[in-house]
């Protein structure tokens, strides 16, 4: 990984360089102009900017930029401008409620290959606390945790958008959360 940064750094050393020897250039162009313009009309004019080298140098400032944001990244493990990180998310949104191989078992039903084979107990529970969801709910829901889609491509697939798969799947855990709850404490 410090190979990894040390050779950004030597990057971004060598586009300052290049920078540099923009501006320097463009500054004894400016110069010359001028001069010239002297020579002709006797009367100095300010009127070049060297339009010609903007472009690279906006193109190096860019590079500059974008290599300095890697090495941040790379350096403190973290996208730079992000104010919290993973670790320090609420418990609501790390945890998750149902073992997730055991969600992947019950929407599979097969038993073969199966990385966890569950028991009728097992079923008739998952089967319990996925009967108090709609049907909307149970399809955003299973699709997430079971079959192990992301939001967007279950948005994609039920034709309806990121933030309704969001919400179903938010509305799902909680009715699950409850029902879990309630026959915990009926047992």
């Amino acid at each position: 990984m410090q190979d990894l940064i040390n050779g950004y750094k030597e990057t971004r050393k060598a586009l300052k360089r290049i920078q540099r020897s923009l501006k320097e250039s463009d500054d004894s162009i400016r110069v010359v102009r001028l001069e010239e313009v002297k020579r002709k009309t006797g009367r100095a004019k300010t009127t070049s900017n060297g339009d010609e080298h903007k472009s690279e140098r906006q193109i190096i400032g860019e590079m500059i930029g974008d290599t300095e944001f890697v090495i941040e990244w790379l350096e403190t493990g973290r996208r730079p401008g992000n104010k919290r990180g993973i670790e320090r998310r609420a418990a609501y949104e790390r945890e998750k409620l149902m073992d997730p191989v055991r969600m992947q078992a019950f929407v599979s039903r097969g038993t073969a290959g199966s990385p966890c084979n569950l028991t009728e107990w097992q079923r008739f529970q998952l089967e319990d606390a996925l009967s108090s969801l709609t049907e909307r709910e149970r399809e955003c829901y299973i699709m997430t945790h079971g079959e192990g889609f992301s939001f967007e491509d279950t948005a994609r697939l039920l034709k309806i958008t990121k933030s309704s798969v969001q919400t179903f799947v938010t509305r799902a855990q909680v009715k699950i959360s409850e029902r879990v709850a309630s026959s915990l404490f009926l047992a």
